[in-house]
């Protein structure tokens, strides 16, 4: 398992969700990202979703 890093900032830059999870692999943490989006309703906010080697697995602006 590999830990990712999901963040969301609001528009003025500070953040509102800052977590890690593990996921085996980038397709999986995606996912999970996603879904954990949809449950704190931050879909449509600025957000990024790293992995462990600092690619962006899930990006919205």
């Amino acid at each position: 398992m590999r830990t990712y890093v999901l963040t969301v900032f609001d528009k003025s830059g500070e953040k509102l969700l800052d977590e890690s999870f593990e996921a085996p692999s980038n397709d999986e943490a995606k996912k999970i990202g996603a879904a954990r989006l949809d449950e704190e309703g931050y879909s449509e906010h600025t957000h990024r979703c790293v992995s462990p080697d600092a690619k962006l697995v899930l990006f919205h602006r």
